[in-house]
């Protein structure tokens, strides 16, 4: 079985992730799940070995049923966090993921049976992106990316310890 780039350490959690943004006719996905009252973006651990671009690519086809192509690396993420949901409840979250733009299809349509760590069944949500700021979805640096242009890559720094 592979391992995932991260690891617990007492009261702190450490991941290395890849995620994807993946964006359809003027809209956002996300995916979400009956334990968490919030959204969050396609994607997760980079296995041991494996680079953050293969591991975008397997982490977007568990969960959304659809072999999305990368276009290119966006966004460097530097998050920091506390958690109120199991399995990360109370635990000082220190992420640092890879944001990869994926190519459109052109459609919408997903054949999503993905389940969390956890067993807990996931479901997509493709969000309007002029309706983003209407959602409890992260990373919260979308509804700013989205809503302009960029070349190269962005290095992005959230800190939502104290919230």
């Amino acid at each position: 079985m592979p391992f995932d780039c991260g690891f617990t350490k007492e009261d702190k959690w450490f991941r290395y992730r890849a995620a994807a943004i993946i964006v359809e006719n003027g809209c956002v996905l996300f995916a979400g799940n009956s334990t968490a009252d919030y959204l969050y973006s396609v994607g997760g651990a980079v296995q041991m070995g494996e680079t953050a671009e293969n591991a975008v690519v397997r982490e977007v086809y568990e969960e959304t049923g659809v072999k999305y192509e990368v276009d290119r690396l966006a966004v460097i993420h530097e998050n920091f966090f506390r958690e109120d949901v199991e399995p990360l409840k109370g635990l000082d979250c220190h992420e640092i993921s890879f944001y990869f733009l994926m190519k459109p299809r052109g459609t919408r349509e997903l054949h999503s049976h993905s389940y969390t760590y956890g067993g807990v069944k996931e479901t997509m949500h493709w969000i309007p992106i002029e309706e983003l700021g209407q959602h409890r979805a992260y990373p919260s640096f979308l509804k700013d990316y989205l809503s302009r242009g960029h070349s190269g890559i962005e290095h992005i720094v959230t800190d939502e310890r104290s919230k």
